[in-house]
């Protein structure tokens, strides 16, 4: 992961907590979530306030399940105008809505927007890099109340891939210093997606 979520925040362009890195690197789910742990323990990248790093014990996740891993339809969006995208802490940034995502989970239709920050994408490694901020029937409960996200890549076709054991919690979930996009209400989906990152407590 050559760039942070440190660095990735420190553009003010990008989102919150952010776990990609300039290229698509297709990782295991166990790979991921090492490397994830390594970054929450290492003083320049952890988000974690400095009092808590020293006891911090790991990211808490749903077990790896393949049942998360679907097929899904991408649709490209026309006409999209670059909008002021609300996060905490009262702030805004600028996103365009680049498509949307159709897919089945639990039997149940699924849809969910996927958005792109046209400043961001000026920044070399990050041209293909899309982002995707849900709500589901675990927030609040299993995971973090404000939602979570799921990244993804301009897909070249039609037919893709969405991994929700990828699915990770925002920064400020960790510390409130950190201000993160606030999922839509039309990403808010009515199932509940058990995988990826856990409540941290």
């Amino acid at each position: 992961m050559a760039i942070s979520k440190s660095v990735v925040l420190f553009l003010a362009v990008a989102f919150a907590a952010c776990n990609g890195g300039v290229e698509v690197v297709h990782k295991t789910v166990a790979e991921h979530r090492a490397e994830i742990d390594a970054n929450f323990k290492d003083a320049e990248k952890s988000p974690l306030p400095k009092e808590a790093i020293a006891s911090f014990t790991g990211v808490k996740y749903y077990a790896e399940d393949a049942a998360y891993k679907v097929k899904a339809k991408f649709k490209r969006s026309t006409g999209e105008l670059p909008f002021a995208f609300p996060h905490t802490n009262s702030k805004t940034y600028v996103y365009v809505k680049y498509g949307e995502l159709y897919f089945s989970l639990d039997n149940q239709p699924c849809t969910l927007s996927v958005y792109q920050s046209p400043e961001l994408s000026k920044q070399a490694g990050y041209e293909k890099y899309l982002f995707i901020p849900f709500t589901d029937l675990t927030n609040g409960t299993d995971t973090y109340a404000g939602g979570r996200y799921l990244e993804f890549h301009i897909p070249d076709k039609e037919d893709v891939e969405l991994d929700f054991n990828f699915t990770y919690t925002p920064y400020c979930a960790y510390n409130p210093a950190f201000s993160c996009p606030i999922p839509p209400k039309e990403n808010n989906l009515s199932v509940a997606v058990k995988a990826g990152e856990k409540l941290y407590q």
